[in-house]
């Protein structure tokens, strides 16, 4: 394992998906062999679309974790903490708030995209400031390395903006964070919608039951050009194609011959790639089930988490009071 940290994590809006894990969870199984691995329960930033029913994030805090135990993240190599729980965070965030101007938050592209053509009277300051909030949940650990997809790029860069200004006005505190882009893409939804969503209620959870998982896919939309089996197909306009290419790869080439020549049927399209759904997802299952019956084990391993981050958080915080001069005791 390297010295480098990696940050990475999720909001805890409800229990995760398949998407969520082709896009980054099963990376993270990986990466937390390499680096010093640190995966935020991201609970503050589900605030900025739930802030009026805390109590599901406070359920959803252990629904998350309990699905990173089930995926394969281990506690013994990965450091596991919530993000609430760390005050240095909120402590950064106002700091970096002080010189990053408004029109810079405007150009992120999540902002603009809900500014609903450049109008931001519906739109809440926490939301606004969410870059600069994400800035603080990297720099309190100084994290080096984040995971993330190309769409997520200028999230990153604005965060590297905020670290370099930092950096220049008071002292080399932060190292820049660098991308390291997933190699894995994003899961479209299975009614062809562009991403994989629960709010959309297009995903399959990875706590599903094989029934569930069947179901889903059966009702899942196809190529919407192809009305009999053995016509031509159109394998790029499947989710269902996307399906294989993710999680049967070494198939997915004879899938898409098969169906631009209709000498395979949509169902037993959709029927091979139930059955891998189901071969991936039952151990999932198995071992998040097990762990629902070993509470202690998951809230120690929380605190544990949170009380390293915490550590380290205090410490960053004390070379950030420093170089700004706001140190007053010793």
């Amino acid at each position: 394992m390297t010295q480098e940290r990696v940050l990475t994590g999720d909001r805890t809006t409800g229990r995760l998906h398949l998407g969520h894990y082709a896009g980054s969870l099963q990376n993270r199984v990986q990466l937390q062999h390499q680096y010093d691995t640190f995966i935020m329960l991201a609970d503050v930033q589900a605030l900025t679309t739930h802030f009026d029913r805390p109590e599901l994030i406070r359920e959803h805090v252990r629904e998350v974790a309990l699905d990173y135990l089930a995926v394969g993240i281990d506690p013994e190599h990965a450091n596991i903490f919530i993000q609430s729980m760390i005050p240095e965070i909120a402590e950064l965030t106002v700091f970096f708030s002080m010189f990053v101007k408004v029109n810079h938050l405007r150009h992120n592209p999540t902002i603009k995209a809900e500014s609903r053509g450049g109008s931001f009277d519906e739109l809440y300051y926490g939301f606004l400031g969410y870059p600069i909030s994400q800035t603080a949940d990297i720099t309190f650990c100084k994290a080096t390395i984040i995971p993330v997809g190309e769409d997520q790029l200028p999230h990153l860069e604005s965060s590297r903006y905020i670290v370099r200004r930092f950096n220049e006005l008071y002292g080399p505190v932060f190292p820049e964070p660098q991308a390291l882009l997933s190699k894995f893409p994003r899961l479209i939804g299975l009614d062809g919608n562009a991403k994989m969503s629960k709010s959309l209620g297009n995903a399959i959870a990875l706590s599903a039951s094989s029934e569930e998982i069947a179901l889903k896919v059966r009702k899942a939309v196809t190529d919407p050009a192809r009305i009999h089996k053995n016509d031509p197909g159109h394998p790029e306009r499947c989710p269902i194609y996307h399906y294989h290419q993710a999680f049967r790869a070494d198939e997915a080439a004879e899938i898409h011959a098969a169906c631009e020549q209709g000498t395979i049927g949509c169902t037993e399209c959709k029927h091979r790639i139930t059955k891998t759904l189901q071969d991936l997802l039952g151990p999932m299952r198995e071992r998040r089930a097990a762990y629902e019956t070993k509470r202690g084990f998951v809230d120690e391993m929380l605190q544990h988490g949170t009380e390293r981050a915490r550590g380290i958080a205090r410490h960053t915080m004390e070379e950030v009071r420093e170089v700004m001069g706001i140190q007053y005791f010793k």
